[in-house]
C-alpha cells in the first residue's frame, strides 16, 4: 500500500462533505442516526482548528478533524476511514497527525466522544493513551456514549 498523504481541506469542501457523508450514513447504520452535534465547518479552519483528508494514491480515504473546545483543549471530530481500507492503520496515522497539529497549535489537550456501538475506536483510543474523561458535549450523559481525554 502506498504512504498516506494528508491534506488540509475546508470542512465544507466537495471532498470532505462527500466522506462526512459517508461516516454519517454509518451512523445511522449503527446508531440509528447520524451524529446531531452542532458543527460550524469555520471551527475547522487553521489555525484554531484543521479539517484533514487522508489519500492513498491519488484517492481520498480518511478524514479526521479538530475544533477548539476551551482554552487550551481540542476537540477530535469526524476521524473515518472508508470501510475498504480499514484494517492498514490509517486512522492510527490520522490520529497522530491531529495530536502533532494540536500541540503544535498550543493545545495541552485533546478530548474526544465516541459511542458504544464503535468497538473500534474505543480501542484506537485506549491503545494511543486516551483515558476515559467527564462527559462532554452534544451527547453528555447519554448512554453508550463515552469521553476521551489525552494530555499533550
Amino acid at each position: 500500500m502506498s504512504e498516506l498523504e494528508l491534506r488540509v481541506e475546508p470542512y465544507d469542501g466537495a471532498t470532505a462533505q462527500r466522506l462526512v457523508a459517508a461516516v454519517q450514513a454509518e451512523y445511522v447504520v449503527r446508531y440509528g442516526g447520524p451524529d446531531e452535534s452542532p458543527v460550524d465547518p469555520s471551527e475547522f479552519a487553521p489555525p484554531a482548528g484543521v479539517f484533514l483528508v487522508g489519500y492513498v494514491d491519488g484517492v481520498p480515504v480518511a478524514t479526521g478533524a479538530f475544533r477548539r473546545h476551551g482554552q487550551a483543549d481540542v476537540e477530535i471530530k469526524r476521524m473515518y476511514v472508508v470501510p475498504e481500507m480499514r484494517g492498514r492503520g490509517l486512522s492510527r496515522l490520522m490520529l497522530a497527525a491531529l495530536e502533532e497539529r494540536a500541540r503544535a497549535a498550543g493545545a495541552s489537550q485533546v478530548v474526544l466522544e465516541t459511542g458504544d456501538k464503535q468497538p473500534e475506536a474505543i480501542s484506537l483510543y485506549e491503545s494511543s493513551g486516551y483515558e476515559r474523561s467527564g462527559s462532554f458535549g452534544h451527547y453528555a450523559c447519554r448512554p453508550g456514549s463515552y469521553s476521551f481525554a489525552k494530555k499533550l
